[in-house]
């Protein structure tokens, strides 16, 4: 198997477990209702965090080039507020399994948009993933904060294609700096409208929030860089085992049978398609 496709199933696995502890923070603010002041926060304390590592790399911290990083902070930016949204008002389990919708809209995109070469096995893991998820949400109960979380999905998944778009001279640290440096002035107006009252105790949980964030979004650049999206999608499902232990541990939620039976549903292929591709390699 080619070893950059190993290398970015990893990081893919990797990072998806480290952002449920990203969302765990966020689950934590229970019931919030000032998601725009938090993504905010989030948004200041990742610049803070990384304009040290730009100045020390002297990297120019408005470069040229910047249309498709303004387009993915701007995604990225209503996704995080719907995010919140999500969070504060569903189990951490099945929030997650409904961001896991990503990989799937990922691969319809990259055919769609990018002309790329989609297998059966490829599909029919999204498929089945994407199944699992159907069954671990029942969408037959029905709840709009469902909705928020597939907006989510659908926002990681643009996100994601759209790094191929974005200048190849620009580094990961470029990159991550610029997806929070550029939506800035867009969430300050909005949270100003939104006209909550200020909590800087918020701020220490959007400092760590941030830093699982970024862990997460800079395994997703350099494994959206090295290998084509719909060979490593599947990856991200594996964030659901994280979501299921942290749910349990820190929020005393007890997933059902539905939620296992889904999950075996997306391990199971992604188990099978990594076997298959390291086979025909």
């Amino acid at each position: 198997m080619d070893r950059s496709l190993i290398l970015a199933v990893l990081l893919l696995i990797f990072g998806n477990n480290i952002a449920i502890l990203s969302d765990s923070l966020i689950k934590l603010l229970d019931g919030f209702e000032a998601p725009f002041q938090f993504v905010l926060l989030r948004q200041l304390s990742a610049a803070l965090l990384l304009l040290p590592v730009m100045l020390y790399l002297r990297r120019p911290l408005l470069p040229q080039k910047l249309r498709w990083h303004a387009t993915r902070a701007h995604i990225f930016l209503f996704g995080a507020v719907f995010m919140v949204i999500s969070l504060t008002t569903l189990p951490l389990a099945t929030a997650n399994a409904i961001f896991y919708a990503a990989p799937l809209i990922t691969v319809v995109f990259a055919r769609v948009f990018f002309k790329e070469r989609v297998t059966l096995w490829s599909l029919g893991t999204a498929a089945l993933g994407m199944l699992g998820v159907l069954v671990i949400v029942n969408p037959s109960e029905g709840n709009i904060f469902v909705l928020a979380a597939l907006v989510v999905a659908a926002s990681l998944a643009i996100n994601n294609l759209l790094i191929k778009k974005l200048p190849v001279e620009h580094s990961i640290i470029d990159t991550l700096y610029l997806t929070n440096i550029l939506g800035i002035p867009t969430t300050l107006v909005l949270t100003l409208i939104e006209g909550a009252t200020f909590d800087w105790y918020l701020f220490w949980l959007a400092i760590g929030s941030s830093c699982f964030a970024m862990i997460y979004a800079a395994t997703c650049v350099y494994a959206y860089r090295a290998a084509d999206s719909n060979k490593i999608t599947s990856a991200e499902y594996t964030g659901l085992i994280g979501a299921v232990l942290l749910g349990f541990v820190f929020f005393a939620e007890q997933p059902d049978l539905r939620f296992y039976l889904g999950s075996l549903l997306i391990v199971i292929p992604l188990t099978l398609l990594t076997w298959r591709q390291g086979k025909s390699s």
